[in-house]
């Protein structure tokens, strides 16, 4: 016998007949989108629909555990779905958000820090943040970041600049940049 017999999986018995009618299967659940949502109404729905998935979970455990078979019933899931207008050009203006130790002390001040295209301007951006986000802006400022030379050895090469938007938003207003 080897030692890499050891790490070999060991082939299970086949089960024939009642048992294996009786094994159920498990579903995996499907896990909501990790999104703030800012209004009042959409928080209440998803907050009952929350409660009613917890209810329906308890059902089946006690079905189970008394025996009888759960009931098979649709999972019906909620999903905040952000939709841009199609005549957007979002896509081409916002390329990335700016994740930094002082864009998330901007974040603080209602202020978020994007990464934009070199050629899209102050308007542009103001409405594809509009368009994706759904928030007020109020200010836009914009800051392009020189490209820099870097060396290895004798080997001489450049890092690419690019374009930076700082945007505000309106109070009480709130974009959730990276989900907690």
């Amino acid at each position: 016998m080897s030692i890499f017999n050891v790490f070999k999986k060991k082939d299970k018995p086949e089960v024939k007949g009642k048992e294996q009618k009786e094994k159920t299967t498990v579903q995996k659940e499907i896990r909501e989108p990790k999104v703030k949502i800012t209004h009042k109404k959409a928080k209440k729905e998803i907050e009952t629909k929350k409660v009613e998935k917890k209810e329906d979970k308890k059902a089946e455990k006690k079905d189970v555990l008394s025996g009888q078979e759960p009931k098979q019933e649709e999972k019906k899931t909620v999903k905040v779905k952000k939709s841009i207008k199609p005549n957007s050009l979002a896509w081409k203006v916002l390329i990335e958000p700016h994740v930094t130790e002082k864009a998330t002390y901007l974040a603080e001040k209602n202020e978020y820090a994007f990464i934009v295209s070199k050629d899209a301007n102050k308007i542009e951006v103001r409405k594809a943040i509009e368009d994706i986000y759904e928030v007020k802006v109020e200010e836009v400022r914009m800051i392009n970041i020189p490209g820099k030379t870097r060396r290895i050895g004798r080997k001489q090469g450049f890092k690419s600049g690019y374009k930076k938007a700082i945007i505000k938003i309106k109070k009480g207003q709130e974009i959730e940049v990276l989900p907690k």
